[in-house]
């Protein structure tokens, strides 16, 4: 039998927490802690070692983007995070993303995509549909001054990868990029996971973040993809 998903849950609104925590739960997902502030994140993160942390961006004694750093911070078994923001694209969510987080619900998520979410950033996707992906560019480009750097060569990639490097960063989803280039989805899958591999990279959220850096795409460049479900 499967194991079930174990999450943290960070937020310093009790209600919040509850409502969260009888959503997953009836998801059969565990939440396996609870924390006030981002320093209890932290140390619950260590001590429980969840498999997602939800992590509100603004708690009291430590918020949630230096809370993300301190997480994810290269140990064995680090968790993905979400940021939970009531502030749509937030400018702290930006530095939380470079800083590693694996993308980032509104606080008013509806209880099927919480759910959906939480498992989505488990398998190592990431939590931006195309449009967002598109606003994530321009706000990087306004604030990338005060992220973390992501810089990385893409000299590794072969040609076609670094055509499937370009598309995915635009937002495409795996069965657009496999229209457009013609190939099977599985084979697109595997362009992907070489590419996050070869860059040293978490999921796609990061890849749109190098992709800015490394000037392969631009805010300018983002072109509309279909219609993905976005997961908030």
């Amino acid at each position: 039998m499967t194991e079930p998903l174990r999450v943290l849950l960070a937020d310093d609104q009790t209600l919040v927490r509850t409502g969260f925590r009888l959503i997953l739960g009836a998801d059969g997902i565990d939440v396996v802690a609870e924390a006030t502030n981002g320093a209890e994140a932290v140390e619950a993160a260590r001590r429980t070692r969840p498999d997602v942390v939800l992590m509100d961006i603004r708690m009291p004694e430590m918020d949630g983007l230096e809370a993300t750093r301190r997480i994810l911070t290269g140990a064995p078994g680090e968790p993905r995070v979400i940021i939970l923001t009531t502030f749509d694209l937030d400018r702290y969510v930006y530095a939380a993303l470079a800083a590693g987080a694996s993308g980032f619900l509104l606080k008013d998520v509806t209880p099927e995509h919480l759910a959906s979410a939480v498992r989505t950033v488990r398998t190592g996707d990431a939590l931006l549909a195309p449009a967002i992906t598109r606003r994530l560019v321009q706000r990087f480009a306004q604030y990338g001054g005060e992220t973390a750097a992501l810089h990385r060569d893409l000299a590794s990639l072969t040609p076609r990868e670094l055509e499937v490097f370009g598309l995915l960063a635009r937002g495409l989803t795996n069965a657009e990029l496999a229209a457009r280039l013609h190939l099977a989805e599985t084979t697109v899958k595997t362009h992907v996971a070489r590419i996050l591999a070869k860059l040293g990279l978490r999921d796609r959220v990061q890849a749109v973040i190098v992709a800015y850096e490394t000037g392969l795409i631009s805010a300018g460049t983002h072109e509309a993809a279909g219609q993905p479900t976005e997961l908030m």
